[in-house]
């Protein structure tokens, strides 16, 4: 159970606050400005970027209905220059059309799993103490990560490990998973710990971290759709954007941050064919890249906010319109 400190959000810490903020503030500072949080979780970039700009309209969007009540609560003195709406990042062009907002002058994508969803025992996203096997980011539909060990047939579970885990024991985890379930299926986060300490070689357990970390995050991702919601969510956010308009992006492994990589360099480059020596009209960049490359949080942020270890910060700013 949540403490009220827990639960108000002063033990929330976000990642890469002030890089965040100083990367946005150019497309929101001394004007009216709308800016989409699109993962709202508990609201703390949220709130800083309110507090920073007094003129600032703020979308915020979650699939957790605690974490928009939450937020809410900590949001309560912005009430007038706030929308939380309970949607999938993927429905960011649709929430601002039906808002009547044209266009985002910012948007924030901090991806992953939420402190909230991490430290709320009944919600199964942490490997470390034991609970049911749920790890949906929204409660209220969708597939357990039980159901999805319990029902789903042995290759899809490999091909999941695999790719959304990187998990190099995808065959062999599967193989004691479908001889357990056989026999009583999955309910409790800590029986699959279990099998999973049994299942990865033990010299594998010495370098390669806690041997449930990669198939937790593998069920997360499946559960909750993330991947493919973030495939789409990138070119509406992108589409979404005003000129002047800047995008930053916060994301914790490696299959996240390769589709936002591959996602901002393509708006990036010029669509005139390379061996013509001028520009052709409308064939230019339409964004300008802000980071050089993928930025890391600082060590003394990782020391105060652990979280912060795996995250990889891209950022980039519309400088044309969307080409037709």
């Amino acid at each position: 159970m949540h403490t009220e400190q827990e639960n108000d959000g002063r033990r929330h810490v976000p990642v890469m606050l002030p890089r965040v903020l100083e990367l946005l503030a150019p497309a929101l500072e001394g004007r009216p400005a709308v800016v989409v949080d699109a993962t709202l979780g508990l609201g703390g970039h949220s709130a800083a970027l309110l507090a920073a700009h007094p003129q600032l309209t703020l979308v915020g969007l979650d699939r957790d209905p605690q974490a928009l009540e939450l937020a809410g609560r900590r949001l309560t003195a912005y009430a007038g220059r706030t929308h939380l709406v309970h949607a999938v990042y993927d429905q960011i062009a649709d929430v601002l059309a039906e808002l009547g907002l044209p266009r985002a002058d910012g948007i924030l994508f901090d991806l992953g799993v939420s402190s909230l969803q991490l430290d709320a025992d009944e919600r199964g996203f942490s490997y470390s103490r034991d609970s049911d096997l749920d790890m949906r980011m929204d409660p209220t539909r969708g597939p357990t990560a039980a159901e999805v060990l319990n029902t789903y047939a042995p290759g899809d579970l490999v091909r999941i490990l695999r790719e959304y885990g990187e998990e190099r024991f995808a065959t062999r985890i599967v193989s004691a998973v479908v001889k357990r379930r056989d026999k009583a299926p999955f309910t409790r986060s800590a029986e699959l710990v279990e099998l999973l300490y049994a299942a990865v070689p033990a010299a594998s357990r010495r370098t390669g971290g806690h041997p449930a970390k990669r198939t937790f995050q593998a069920l997360r991702i499946e559960v909750n759709g993330e991947l493919e919601a973030l495939r789409g969510a990138l070119p509406a956010a992108l589409g979404s954007l005003s000129v002047g308009g800047r995008i930053v992006v916060l994301a914790y492994h490696s299959l996240e941050d390769r589709m936002v990589k591959r996602e901002l360099a393509a708006g990036a480059a010029s669509r005139t064919p390379v061996d013509l020596p001028v520009e052709l009209p409308g064939h230019g960049p339409e964004l300008r890249l802000l980071t050089r490359g993928a930025e890391p949080a600082t060590d003394d942020e990782i020391q105060d906010n652990p979280r912060a270890a795996s995250v990889r910060c891209r950022a980039a700013e519309r400088i044309r319109e969307v080409a037709a």
